[in-house]
């Protein structure tokens, strides 16, 4: 049996172009970025979701891969995947930031572990937060929604497409880094207010009593209060990540083009 070698760069083509922004996006996604998970895991799994859109997204028309055509091409792919990932940081890392927010008010931020995903250094506090985001993430099928998206993209900007995207799409995702701090601020602001009291009792009390050691009595004293204001805070957890969620789908389906 005898291959034509048009017919099989258009077949590779067909299939690592997609490849390709499957890649990116999931090098940049959450979940799937982690140091933890196996590159061969990674690949595996875009190769086989290639495979499942290939015979359904717009036929890719044939050029040369080894062209500098055929670089801008690949760079494209890699550009859009990227760009709908890295939306899904942001909006995890916020509630890193809401972490280390509350472990520093509550006298927490001393207790710090490794980030096994990212590798760094983060108060346990952010560390808990963002783990409960994450099975909450999973959970709600978010992982799902993202590969949906990406495959929405091949129809909005098939990969014949000449242009770019359009540069008030990567304006849109710096602005929609505001929410990093803005979605921080409203995830915080009952533990934060909660200690702020305590602080200010602890004063009163100071004032009135001068003898007392602030420092042996509140140190103790607010670390359990801020304990149990996290506990209490954590009620509304579900309601800041439904919020948050649904703005950075609504920015990825934006980008997407869905």
């Amino acid at each position: 049996m005898v291959f034509d070698a048009d017919v099989v760069m258009q077949w590779l083509q067909d299939i690592m172009l997609p490849f390709v922004r499957i890649s990116a996006l999931l090098i940049a996604m959450v979940g799937f970025s982690g140091k933890r998970v196996p590159t061969k895991l990674r690949v595996l799994f875009a190769l086989s979701v290639a495979f499942i859109l290939a015979p359904v997204i717009p036929p890719v028309p044939q050029y040369d891969l080894v062209s500098m055509t055929g670089f801008l091409l690949v760079f494209q792919q890699i550009l859009i995947g990227v760009a709908i990932g890295f939306v899904s940081q942001i909006f995890m890392n916020t509630f890193v930031l809401a972490g280390q927010v509350v472990a520093t008010q509550t006298g927490l931020g001393f207790s710090t572990i490794i980030d096994p995903v990212s590798g760094i250094n983060i108060a346990a506090i952010g560390q808990f937060y963002l783990i409960l985001a994450t099975l909450i993430f999973w959970a709600v099928d978010g992982h799902l929604i993202m590969i949906q998206m990406i495959a929405y993209s091949f129809e909005a900007i098939p990969i014949h497409h000449e242009g770019w995207l359009e540069p008030i799409k990567f304006m849109k995702i710096v602005e929609w880094g505001k929410w990093l701090f803005i979605a921080t601020i409203t995830l915080t602001l009952t533990p934060v207010t909660a200690m702020l009291i305590i602080t200010f009792t602890f004063g009163v009390m100071t004032r009135a009593a001068p003898q007392l050691n602030i420092f042996s009595i509140g140190f103790p004293i607010t670390q359990l209060g801020g304990l149990i204001v996290i506990w209490l805070s954590l009620s509304a957890f579900m309601l800041h990540f439904d919020i948050m969620w649904a703005s950075a789908s609504h920015l990825m389906c934006d980008i997407a083009g869905c």
